[in-house]
Formats: structure tokens, sequence, C-alpha cells
């Protein structure tokens, strides 16, 4: 269905009766009533003939915020097929209907329910129709028509921010931009000025202007200074209605800060600044802080000092702390009041960072005078010297003079001073110095090998004041003395084959000297003067500190002679002359023919080199084995305890038995038997108080005649063990054996006592002490204790 737009504020519009509806925008061309009849084809060729029908009502155009008591006539709707009856019933539907806009069903007039508000929606579109209310048949298509709200100024103009934030450089040209401020207003731009926004400004003159169409804010006067002002806050108002009055308006802030330039240079508050130091003072001390002031902020503010000149700029030295900008005076080289009191110096404080633009209102430094007075302090006394080298032959005598340090006390006062050796640094008291002119001298002899240095530490002390003492290193080198002959490196082992033969090569020998002379060693080799030619082996001097053994004849043979002792004498080249006499113990050993040593007299020194692993593993087995057996019998020996353990007693040797043995008829403890028959004894049994060795072979004895006395038999066996190379230092059997018949003491063996005549009398042992009071109690009671 086709729909009609109206756009004049009323127009009666005649519809005809047809098919389709006129379009809309030749009806809005055509303000008179129009009829028409349109023949269409359609695809079966039969002629339909276009019938008249025909719309009537009020177009129109609504204003917003109606503010009346009744509700606000909108328009009517009317068709010529109304003969006012009121068979007819008009129907409205679209945006708003029922709710914003009512109809009267019989009259077809439209009224607005509700105020409206352009800025919430500025066009409705409707459709209306007509109906028979007998039939419900439309007696007219439905049509569509546009409500269009008119506006009026109703909303001011609003800022995109509240509140503005900006900055400008001080010092800026007139006119120079700092912000751009923007303000909208919600009402129709199109219709009228309701919506065309003007600026101006409030607050902020006479030092800004704002531009009245775009809102640009800009400087209004020139050189504006931050150091004199700077923030300001501007205010600026957009007015609705081209500014003309009426007209609705709002408001903004704008905070504008001026930032800073190098546009003032630094300025000291003072021409003159005083400070004081003693003398004393170390070097890099702080004296005292100047400080120039600069206006400006940043690196515009930032300030470097300088000593331009001065009677002590070479004294003195001034540092820029970049934390408080200030200029620190500090202490180059040492003051001393004697020398000068007074120092002046020039100090400038000059901006690091320029502006070229401001380059023309002055330089961008100021300088002030900084005076400097020394005071004077009691010093210590002053070496000459900040550390000493002595250098001194280590054969110096004992008391002699080797060096000399001086000290001086640089108060105007001059006291005088006494040295003094550290102790802690010659704990050996080796050296010594003179109290009063300082010369350093020797306590005891020097040795080089043994110490190279000495470093020793001198005291100097004002003897008025001894408070004030100064210290200074003395380093100490002992110079080499050739006070060491030569000697062998280490110990040679050398042997030579018993087939060796002429001019072989048996050893090299080097040697060593713990003196350092400053050409390097040379050492010579010769044969000692006693024997001068050798029969047996040649020293060969190799020129390099080293010496060769040669062999000088065909064959050895270690039988006739196993070692050969050869001297060779050892000098150095240095002064004086020091030698010595090295001997080199040759043996004799039999080799294979690869020269390999095997064995030499009767010991081994190096393995057969065709010995097999099995038989090595044998001899460590049978080792291992004799250890064993070893172990267990001294494991033995160790379980059987004496008696009486104490060592003090000297009569604890009467019980070192162990057992007295059971008489005459015990024959398990021991059988004398053996001393009545020697021949008894098996020849092939070893001794058991000594481990066998296969080295010493038994010593078969001669057989001694039956019944010999037994007096006899252990002298003779005596005499054969002293005798006997190859027997033990030591035979219990052959000297403790027999007791002799002359002793004056009688037996103690109970074996005796069964054939007395008479009892003993034991009443003695209590005499003895509490030691014998048990053999007291058994010997010494009454018969029926002994019994």
């Amino acid at each position: 269905m086709r729909t009609y737009h109206c756009l004049t504020l009323l127009i009666w519009t005649y519809m005809f009766h047809i098919v389709d509806a006129i379009p809309l925008q030749e009806k809005a061309n055509n303000y008179l009533p129009s009829k028409r009849t349109l023949d269409l084809t359609k695809d079966n060729g039969k002629m339909l003939r276009r019938s008249k029908r025909g719309w009537m009502w009020n177009q129109f155009f609504l204003l917003e915020e109606y503010t009346g008591t009744d509700t606000q006539y909108v328009g009517k709707l009317h068709t010529d097929q109304d003969k006012g009856d009121g068979n007819l019933k008009y129907i409205l539907t679209g945006d708003g209907a029922g709710s914003l806009f009512v109809i009267d069903e019989n009259t077809g007039d439209i009224h607005a329910a509700k105020k409206l508000d352009r800025e919430e929606k500025s066009l409705y579109i409707l459709r209306a129709k007509a109906i028979d209310r007998k039939t419900g048949r439309q007696v007219e298509p439905e049509s569509e028509f546009i409500i269009k709200i008119h506006d009026i100024n109703d909303n001011e103009p609003k800022f995109t921010k509240d509140l503005y934030t900006a900055s400008v450089p001080e010092m800026s040209g007139v006119g120079t931009s700092v912000i751009q401020v923007t303000a909208t207003d919600a009402d129709d731009a199109n219709y009228g000025n309701s919506a065309k926004v003007v600026y101006s400004i409030l607050q902020g003159q006479p030092y800004f202007s704002v531009d009245p169409e775009s809102g640009v804010i800009k400087t209004a006067l020139p050189d504006m200074s931050r150091e004199n002002r700077e923030q300001y806050q501007v205010v600026i108002q957009a007015k609705d209605m081209g500014g003309q009055m009426g007209g609705l308006s709002g408001t903004t802030t704008v905070n504008i800060t001026l930032t800073d330039v190098n546009n003032n240079p630094p300025r000291f508050p003072q021409s003159t600044y005083q400070f004081n130091s003693p003398e004393s003072v170390p070097l890099g001390t702080h004296l005292g802080r100047i400080k120039a002031s600069d206006p400006d902020v940043g690196e515009n503010a930032e300030v470097e000092y300088s000593i331009a000149e001065g009677d002590g700029a070479d004294m003195f030295d001034v540092i820029t702390d970049k934390d408080t900008q200030e200029g620190v005076i500090t202490v180059k080289q040492n003051l001393d009041f004697e020398t000068k009191i007074l120092y002046t110096l020039r100090v400038d404080a000059s901006n690091t960072h320029l502006d070229p633009r401001f380059l023309h209102l002055g330089p961008f430094k100021d300088t002030a005078v900084v005076k400097i007075s020394v005071e004077d302090v009691d010093e210590p006394p002053v070496f000459s010297k900040v550390s000493y080298l002595i250098e001194v032959d280590e054969d110096v005598k004992e008391g002699s003079i080797i060096g000399q340090v001086t000290a001086y006390d640089p108060d105007a006062m001059n006291n005088l001073i006494k040295y003094t050796v550290d102790r802690h640094t010659d704990m050996d008291w080796i050296f010594s110095i003179h109290s009063e002119n300082g010369s350093i001298f020797t306590l005891k002899p020097l040795d080089r090998e043994s110490s190279p240095w000495h470093n020793i530490t001198i005291t100097a002390t004002e003897i008025n004041n001894p408070k004030q003492s100064s210290h200074i290193p003395v380093f100490i080198r002992i110079l080499d003395i050739n006070d060491h002959a030569p000697e062998f490196a280490t110990y040679y082992e050398t042997f030579v084959c018993e087939n060796a033969k002429p001019g072989q090569l048996i050893q090299t020998v080097s040697v060593m000297d713990k003196d350092d002379p400053p050409r390097g060693h040379k050492f010579f080799f010769e044969p000692v003067p006693e024997f001068p030619l050798n029969p047996n082996f040649t020293i060969v001097d190799n020129k390099d500190n080293t010496a060769g053994i040669m062999t000088r004849k065909d064959g050895y043979s270690r039988n006739k002679i196993s070692t050969y002792l050869l001297p060779i004498l050892i000098s150095d080249n240095d002064y004086p002359i020091q030698s010595s006499t090295g001997t080199l113990t040759i043996r004799v050993c039999a080799c294979d023919n690869q020269g390999n040593m095997q064995s030499c007299n009767a010991e081994a020194l190096i393995l057969s080199a065709g010995l097999s692993t099995g038989a090595l593993t044998a001899i460590l087995l049978c080792v291992l084995i004799l250890l064993i057996v070893l172990f267990a019998a001294l494991k033995r020996r160790r379980k059987k305890e004496p008696l009486i353990i104490s060592k003090d007693d000297v009569r604890d040797n009467i019980v070192t038995y162990n057992d007295e043995g059971g008489g005459e008829e015990d024959t398990q403890a021991f059988d004398i038997g053996t001393l009545r028959n020697p021949e008894a004894r098996e020849d092939s049994k070893l001794r058991r108080d000594v481990m066998p060795e296969t080295i010493f072979q038994i010593r078969r004895t001669v057989p001694l005649w039956e019944n010999i006395d037994v007096q006899d038999f252990i002298h003779r066996r005596l005499k054969e063990n002293d005798s006997d190379p190859s027997a033990p230092p030591y035979d219990s059997l052959a000297t403790y054996a027999y007791e002799g018949n002359d002793s004056i003491a009688d037996s103690l063996s109970s074996l005796e006592s069964l054939t007395a005549d008479c009892n003993q009398d034991y009443d003695y042992l209590s005499d003895w002490g509490p030691r014998f009071k048990k053999l007291a109690d058994m010997y010494g009671g009454d018969d029926s204790d002994r019994d």
C-alpha cells in the first residue's frame, strides 16, 4: 500500500477510490484535489477501472514542551465518504498512537496527550484508516502521515568537560594558543538559532582571551612571568541563540599553569663568604657550602660551581651537590699554617641549561669571593719520605749501621724527635735504631736464605708531646752473599750392571745452591784431588749444571765389590767460590739383557721382570698367613694376666711365673726330662721365642753323652749360643734354667718342702706388708691350717 506525505501545515486532499494509491511525492506536489482514472492491464488482458476515493485531514507541525492545561490539538482526519451520520470510525496506529497521540473515532480529530520533547524524538510516523461501523469494512485504504515536532530553545550549551587543565610557557607572546574548549547544544541546529553557540570569557582577563566561534583560549598579555604568578583560573561561557539576549548559557573552568623557562640567572645572596680550616685536615675535607639562588625550577635552575681565579685555586676545589644545588668547598692539597694562613678564591655559579631565546637578558652566572683562613695545630713529625728501602749484605756484622730515617716537626716550635722501632714488626729484635739521629743498625746476624726481606715500622715521636707521633714503613732487602756450597739436588740411588760396557751412562746428577747470584748459577763437576783418576767411572761435566757418570771398564763383579763410592767435587762460579764434595753410592747389580736391574747383593731392589702374576700372588698369600699367625700368638699371650698388676713393687717378679706346677707327679706342666736327656729333643723343632726366618739356618749341635751333668750341659749350650752369630741376643733357657747349688737363699719350691725333716717358720711373711698377707695366712698359721 502506498502512503501519502504532506509537508504543509494544513492541506485538504481528495483521494479517489482506486486499487493503488497515488504516490506521496506526487500528491505532495499537487495541493489541489485531483481526479484521475487509470486503466491497468493485468496478465489476463482484462481492463480494470480505477474508481475515485479521497482522504481529508489537517497535516501539521507540533511544538515541543507544550505547557497548556488542555491537550494540544494536532490535526483532523476526514474522508469524503464520511456523510456525518456517524457510520464511519477513524482508527490511528503507528508511533505513539494511543499513548502520545489520541484520535476522536467519530470526528478524526487528533490530540497530543503528553508533553513532547524534540530532543528525545523529533518525528512520528502514524497510519490512519476509516471503517464502516456496521459492516466493519474499510471504506478507505490505510494511509500514512507524519507529525513533526518543532524545536524550541529549551537546552543550554554544555561543555565536554567541567574542568579543563592547560599550560603555556611563560614569556609567551600575545595570541599564543593555550587550549580549545567545546560546548554542544541539544536543540535543533536546523531550526532557528537555538543551537548556535557563542563563547565568551567571564574570568581571566586581561591575561587570556577566547575565540567566540572556535573556543580557542589564547594569551592576551605579553611576557607573563611564572616567577610572579604561576596559576590562572579562567571561566569560559558558551551561549546559544548566537549570544543574543534570552539565549541559554553554560560555563566551564580552565586552570592554566605557566611553565618555566630559563629566563633568570643564578644569584649569590652575598658577595663574600668566610671559612676557617685547621692545617691538619685531610685531603677532601668539606670546609663549607655556598649557594646561588635561581628562581627558575627544574633543569633551568641547575647550577654548576667552579673556581675562576684566586691564590688558592691549586689548594682548594669546589664540587656541585646535585641534590641541594650547593657548591662545596673542599681541600685539594695539604695546608700548612707556617707557609700561608689566608687564601682568597673567586667562585662562579652558572646555569647548565641555557635558552637561546633569553640570552639577551644577560650572562647567566654570578661570582662570589670565598676567603679561607688556616688555623695552626700541633702537628706530628713528618718524615722526609713516604717509605724507605734499605739494601744490606747478609754478611754484615752485628751492630753495623745499615740506613737512616729522618723526620722533623713542621710546627714553629720545632720540637725534638725521638725514633723507635715498632716491636710488633720486629718480634725477633733483629734491628734497632738510634733514638736521636734515626740510624738503623743490626742486632743479630742476617741470613738471606731464611728471610730475604724484613719489613719494619719506625715511629717518630715529639719529646715534649708524646701524643704527636708518626709511623713510616722501612723495607730492608737482604742482598745475597755466596756463603753456601752447592750440593746434590736429591739423593741418588745409582747402580751399574755387572755386564755393563765401557762408556755407558749410568746416572745424571744435578745440584742446587741456596744462594742466588745475580748472574745465575754456574756449577762445575770434577773428581776430588785425592783421586784424580778413577779406574771404574768417569765424571763428565755437561756444561749445563749437570754431570754424567760413565762406566770406564768392561764388566763389574758384585762378588768381588758390591758397592763403589764415587766422590765428586762440585763448585760454583760466584765470589768467593764455594765447593763441596758429594759422594755417589753405586751398587753392582745383576741385570737382564735389556739393562733392567734384577737384584743387588742379597736383596732384590726391583722384582725380576720375568716374575709371573701367580708367583706374586703366592708371596702375598704367605705374608698374609704369617701375619695372621703372629696376631693369634700375641692375642693368646695377652689373655694371661699376672696375679699382681702393680708395677711399683719390685717383688712383683716373684709371681710372674704364673704357675708353680703340680710337683714331681705333675708331668703335664713341664717335662724336665729334656734337661736330663738332651738328645730326646727333635732336631726339626724351631725356637719358640723368636719368629723363624729362612735366611737363618738351624745349626745342628753335637750330641752329648747320656747322664751328663745339667750344669755342664747348660754351660756348653751357653757357650755355643755366645759363639753362634746367627743366634738371637736373648735365650731364657741358656741363662736362667739352672739356679746352682751354692745359693745362700733357700728354695721356695714346694717340691723340697715335702722332704724337709722339720717344719719351716713362715711368720716373717707377716712383716712383708699387706701384699703378702694371703701367703702369711696360708703358711704362717697353726697346724690345722697348714694341713
